[in-house]
């Protein structure tokens, strides 16, 4: 018995067992703050390299992710696309080309559900005229001088339904709530512009947008408020409608405001602009635009097509790290519905999340507990435990091939993305990388940091129903990630 008794006591007071209990102690301290009395709190603290808890509380209890919810989804198009995996776009006709240079057919647009084509804020992809021209050069070296049918913009590789199933009305209209279609440009959003106004309470009448979206018609009640109140204007909408109520607030001042919408129906948008483009030049398209989609079936061309250009994407690395470092809603559910495709034949966010719990299935992640909607975490309906995404994280880091890469896409505290202007100053900065997520009443954050021994510690904090603003909430999130980068 007494040797028994004498290893126990040994593992009891060895040092990893201490600083077991200390990483505890730490976490029990941080969730027994009276700021956290009314609110739900999970958190989980792993050894990354074993998957072994280290702390946690409550780590079970199913919480809103939010944005972290996007960790589950990049890692998935690490894991099952693969890093070097390519969108492509494809520029077509059908029909014949004439000896007068007349097109008689259509030309299409065949997305594969790129969301970067065209972006205006991805570094590193060609904006939105380079694509464009980069058409036109492509139909006017075919030799196409008129074309007797239409531009048809070919999203069919998506289902239709772009946005998230329980997505709230408040931001369907808004540039984050634009959903992923099959052939989506520009991100799927517009700029608005509002000239500002010097009286409190005055509407600030729309000055425009850009590009320009055919048929798009608001119905302004936004009004004025303090000078320096920030945005509060949001624009409401449903995907494929071209009304929207303009409401909220901007601040009071004599320039121009800017908001950011989502586009209704991005196939048809990129039809439009190719048509557009083709009559600067003086090619002339007979029929209207169209997506593929919602033409009659009847009107829907069989005929077989000839590719004129084939434009590709970043790849899946690039689009993944883009998605995390800005939490680009668009981005994560491109890459789910694409999962959707290759491996559950449709592109579906319903196909794509059961083909992600199937691969983390065959490789231990439980999913006890974990609901989802969407891959975004835009959806207030998903919750996971914070153990799931410890878990998924360990496993992650386990995996060579796919640790430094699916790694390099989180935020750097201090240093990128979410977390470029926190944690500086504290042993986190430059060390712990995490993706953030917020939605209203909820803050978390889930990624790695290396403690002060070098083991790398898998964590997950989620924080729902928070009393008061948002910023304390942070805050308290941000206190405990700087612990334990401080523990030993």
């Amino acid at each position: 018995m007494y040797p028994y008794r004498f290893l126990l006591l040994l593992f009891l007071y060895s040092p990893f067992a201490m600083a077991q209990g200390q990483l505890q102690a730490t976490v029990d301290r941080w969730a027994a703050d009276d700021y956290l009395r009314h609110a739900s709190v999970g958190v989980c603290v792993t050894d990354a390299a074993t998957g072994k808890v280290l702390a946690g509380y409550r780590s079970a209890t199913s919480l809103i992710p939010a944005s972290t919810l996007k960790v589950l989804t990049t890692a998935s198009a690490l894991a099952m696309l693969g890093a070097d995996f390519r969108f492509t776009t494809t520029l077509a006709y059908d029909g014949y080309v004439d000896n007068q240079g007349v097109l008689n057919g259509n030309l299409y647009l065949v997305g594969s559900g790129d969301p970067s084509l065209g972006s205006p804020e991805m570094k590193g992809t060609a904006g939105l005229e380079p694509v464009l021209d980069n058409w036109r050069l492509a139909i006017q070296q075919a030799g196409i001088r008129q074309v007797t049918g239409r531009v048809i913009g070919d999203d069919l590789v998506f289902s239709s339904a772009a946005t998230g199933s329980h997505w709230p009305w408040l931001d369907l209209g808004n540039y984050y709530g634009s959903g992923a279609y099959g052939l989506n440009l520009h991100d799927n959003l517009y700029y608005l512009r509002l000239q500002q106004q010097t009286r409190l309470g005055a509407t600030p009448p729309v000055a425009g947008t850009a590009p320009r979206i055919p048929g798009l018609q608001f119905y302004n009640e936004i009004t004025s408020a303090e000078r320096g109140s920030g945005d509060n204007a949001y624009i409401y909408g449903a995907p494929y409608t071209y009304q929207r109520y303009l409401r909220g607030t901007i601040p009071v001042g004599s320039g121009i405001f800017t908001i950011k919408g989502a586009i209704p129906d991005p196939p048809l948008f990129a039809a439009q602009q190719l048509v557009a483009a083709l009559e600067s030049v003086g090619i002339l398209c007979l029929r209207p635009p169209a997506s593929l989609r919602q033409l009659p079936a009847t009107d829907q061309p069989a005929a077989p097509r000839q590719v004129l250009h084939t434009h590709k994407s970043p790849t899946v690395a690039a689009l993944a790290t883009y998605t995390n470092m800005e939490s680009i809603n668009l981005y994560a559910e491109a890459l789910l519905r694409a999962i959707g495709r290759e491996y559950g034949g449709s592109g579906s966010a319903e196909a794509g999340l059961q083909a992600i719990q199937d691969y983390w299935t065959r490789r231990g992640v439980d999913f006890a507990g974990v609901q989802l909607y969407d891959g975004s975490g835009l959806a207030a309906r998903n919750v996971v435990p914070g153990a799931f995404l410890c878990q998924l994280l360990s496993v992650v880091y386990q995996d060579q091939q796919l640790r430094q890469i699916f790694m390099d896409t989180l935020p750097l505290a201090g240093w990128s993305g979410s977390l470029r202007n926190s944690l500086k100053g504290t042993a986190a900065e430059g060390r712990l990388r995490a993706k953030s997520g917020s939605l209203e009443q909820v803050r978390a954050y889930t990624g790695y940091v290396p403690d002060r021994q070098g083991r790398v510690l898998a964590f997950s904090m989620l924080l729902n129903n928070y009393s008061g603003e948002s910023d304390p909430a942070r805050k308290k999130l941000l206190d405990l990630m700087a612990a334990l980068a401080e523990a030993n």
